[in-house]
């Protein structure tokens, strides 16, 4: 049944006293909270000298392990809980064992790696000489030293060990990794797995080290899909066959579960906690969100969080190792707050063959970049737009697409990436090496996708340029543009930049000629500018479901839901589709109201427009009302309607014309500055307290942090419109949709996306209660 008029007021009162209910699907809050109880139960295990209660044999692996565990879900390096743990390894003496050595070796890169570098460059030195030299499992390690005949577990730590070694300069000799390489490659199973040895059954845990593994050594003796020949950078080099990772991929799809270690023959096989650690791993080194049809992440994490003591906040096993809650603990943690890292961008695969990919590593070694950049640790996927929906697309902020040869996409392929963008998703595009044909078929992608805008070259004020750093000017490549969604959605390079990122080898860039080292730089330049424009470095929980934007027509309405719909016009109604669901989604969890999230738009001359109590207006450009249509609006408001406003990214054209627009309807009213001491932005109607509010302003751009520096503290600024003390009218001439659109854009006037949020619930409950 519809809401009508002279109900309105009689329907706040219920939605004001209905608490909307929670789902039962898992979320980054009981994740993040797990985590926490978790690292309280390792702190509380900690004994006066540092330690944890070790195996009699690997002294020194349960503390390391635990302290990995303890930095990686967020336990501060300066803490004294650290401090301890660090200095008890510290104390050690020589490596004995292959796993203690390993994990003291990665939680010592984790925590002070500059401090302790000689250290960790003695462990290496001990772990490249203990690998087995000859017989069948040449290439492999031993619990302890070359006496034994080798297993993938250790042999899977040991080069874990190394690989965290080398990310922090520590040299280590090339043939340790051909060797290691080989034998992982040698000792594979016709149907992609691996098990503990050659003789025993494949399990989940170690094909997933055997991934792992193959991914780390080809990553280190590679020349990468880029190389130097003398002084000159050849692209898009002939690639090396990746075939034994991806017949291992199968035999995990095949296989998955995140309720056992799987097994080839079926068995049971106990050790759970392990094998999602290593979960975890092949997921992220690999880019990879499912492992088959399994969203790997939230079903590990579920299956964890139904295991966890709630009372201790410990896990316990029942395999051996894993049946003491201490070890438990830390694998359990090392799965949800590594996997947990919020993905920053993701490549597109597309067509049948690998030209999508035509650099492998250029996506991770840019993720590694902006890492270092943000100080924070992210993730990369792959999408596949074949199986990929909508929903799958904006999981990632940052969509890459590369290429050289022409290609060509489905029509719902095509509608996906449109709406992606449409619903505030980045397509990030280049042409690598001479893609002539890419170019063709990209720039004719785009006109079929935005027919309504078209590939602008970005001038060279734009934030792409300048977002994190200057760009070396010697090595600026041309960046063109497609505006959509309050900001430049699309930026798309027609020369190389997948190429030099791939050439990045970090500490290791100063064996390069000085000019080749600049390009790369600049090339890792543009693309964190890029990324940081694109996502304000702001991202999603990994275990956000998007929040998708659809137009509803007119229908019944519930009675005791709040709905709000946009007012249509001809300046942009609809420019920003998915800020007005976003917003209504804070407000409803916030202020616990039944609220319908959908974007519905509405005509002002529509019989419709009298079902709504309050109409939300949006946009970026100039427009006028007929006469019919002030008309309506003025009825609508005097049977007690309220219009709420804002211009898109403080657009004068539509605030000129808002305010043009409300003289012709209500000639003896003006809007006015709503005073800052009003109510409205008080606690009084179950709201924030909004007496200072922080604005973005781009006029006052920094070159040090524009993120940052470009913010000042004010009052908020809200005119209203107001009769026999009802406020009917309510704008704000700064933005507050392309906040809620996206994130915060370095190029709109307006609040930040958490202040934004709280003035939009502010005024909700302000409109309900007046």
């Amino acid at each position: 049944m519809s809401v009508k008029t002279g109900c309105w007021f009689a329907v706040a009162a219920l939605i004001l006293s209905i608490v909307q209910p929670v789902t039962g699907e898992l979320t980054d809050t009981q994740v993040r909270n797990a985590i926490e109880r978790g690292s309280s139960f390792l702190k509380t295990e900690q004994k006066s000298d540092g330690h944890w209660t070790e195996h009699s044999i690997y002294v020194g692996g349960v503390t390391a392990l635990t302290t990995l565990a303890l930095l990686n879900s967020g336990e501060d390096v300066k803490s004294p809980t650290i401090q301890k743990s660090l200095a008890y390894l510290r104390s050690l003496g020589e490596p004995s064992t292959v796993y203690a050595t390993s994990l003291q070796t990665m939680a010592m890169c984790a925590a002070e790696p500059a401090k302790d570098a000689a250290i960790i460059g003695r462990n290496v030195k001990w772990l490249e000489a203990v690998q087995l030299r000859g017989g069948l499992r040449k290439g492999a390690w031993n619990y302890a030293d070359k006496k034994g005949s080798g297993d993938n577990s250790n042999t899977q730590f040991a080069l874990l060990a190394l690989h965290e070694a080398h990310r922090i300069g520590i040299e280590v000799k090339r043939d340790t990794w051909e060797l290691a390489l080989d034998y992982w490659l040698r000792t594979q199973r016709e149907d992609g797995s691996w098990g503990y040895t050659e003789s025993e059954p494949a399990t989940g845990s170690m094909t997933c080290a055997g991934i792992g593994c193959v991914v780390i050594c080809q990553s280190k003796i590679g020349s990468g899909d880029a190389r130097l020949i003398g002084s000159s950078v050849e692209c898009c080099g002939t690639q090396t066959d990746d075939d034994a990772i991806e017949r291992a991929m199968q035999w995990l799809s095949r296989h998955f579960s995140t309720n056992s270690n799987p097994s080839s023959i079926n068995l049971r096989y106990r050790h759970l906690f392990y094998y999602l650690y290593a979960v975890e791993r092949t997921g992220r080194l690999t880019g990879r969100r499912f492992i088959g049809r399994h969203d790997w992440y939230r079903e590990g994490a579920t299956t964890l969080l139904n295991m966890h003591d709630d009372f201790r906040g410990s896990w316990s096993g029942a395999a051996p190792a894993e049946d003491v809650p201490t070890v438990a603990t830390s694998l359990a943690l090392l799965f949800l707050a590594k996997g947990r890292r919020p993905v920053v961008m993701s490549k597109l695969q597309y067509g049948e063959n690998q030209q999508w990919d035509l650099h492998r590593s250029a996506v991770q070694h840019l993720t590694e970049r902006v890492e270092q950049r943000w100080k924070r640790d992210l993730s990369w996927q792959t999408v596949d737009v074949r199986a990929a929906t909508l929903e799958d697309l904006l999981q990632t902020p940052v969509l890459c697409i590369s290429g050289r040869e022409a290609f060509e996409l489905t029509v719902d392929q095509k509608e996906n990436l449109r709406q992606y963008v449409n619903q505030g998703g980045f397509i990030f595009a280049e042409a690598c090496c001479n893609g002539e044909a890419f170019d063709r078929s990209f720039r004719a992608l785009m006109n079929q996708l935005f027919p309504d805008s078209s590939l602008r070259l970005l001038p060279e004020d734009h934030p792409v340029w300048y977002a994190e750093e200057k760009v070396n000017a010697k090595y600026l490549r041309p960046l063109f543009g497609i505006d959509a969604c309050c900001r430049t959605s699309v930026v798309y390079c027609p020369k190389d930049l997948s190429c030099f990122w791939e050439l990045d080898r970090g500490v290791r860039n100063a064996d390069y000629p000085k000019d080749v080292q600049e390009e790369v730089e600049a090339c890792l330049a543009i693309g964190k500018n890029v990324v940081t424009y694109a996502t304000s470095r702001e991202l999603k929980n990994k275990l956000d479901r998007p929040q998708i934007a659809i137009n509803r027509p007119a229908e019944d309405l519930e009675r005791s839901v709040l709905y709000m719909p946009k007012l249509r016009h001809d300046g942009g109604s609809d420019d920003a589709p998915n800020a007005l669901p976003n917003m209504l989604n804070f407000v409803r969890s916030q202020a616990q109201l039944r609220i319908d999230v959908t974007n519905r738009m509405v005509s002002a001359t529509s019989d419709d427009l009298f079902d709504y109590p309050i109409v939300y207006m949006h946009g970026r450009r100039a427009f006028r009302f007929s006469p019919d249509e002030r008309k309506a609006i003025a009825t609508f408001v005097d049977r007690g309607g309220v219009i709420f406003a804002d211009a898109i990214c403080a657009s004068p054209e539509f605030a000129d014309s808002f305010r043009r627009e409300m003289k012709n309807i209500f000639p003896a009213q003006s809007l006015a500055r709503i005073s800052p001491e009003h109510p409205m932005f008080t606690r009084e109607f179950r709201g924030y307290d909004l007496a200072k509010v922080t604005v973005r302003d781009p006029q006052l751009r920094n070159a040090d942090d524009p993120l940052i520096t470009n913010l000042t503290e004010v009052s908020p600024l809200l005119e209203g419109i107001s009769i026999d003390d009802r406020m009917m009218v309510i704008f704000s001439p700064y933005d507050i949709s392309c906040a809620m659109e996206n994130s915060n854009s370095l190029e709109c006037k307006g609040y930040l996306k958490e202040d934004a949020a709280k003035i939009a619930t502010n005024v909700v409950l302000f409109v309900l209660q007046q």
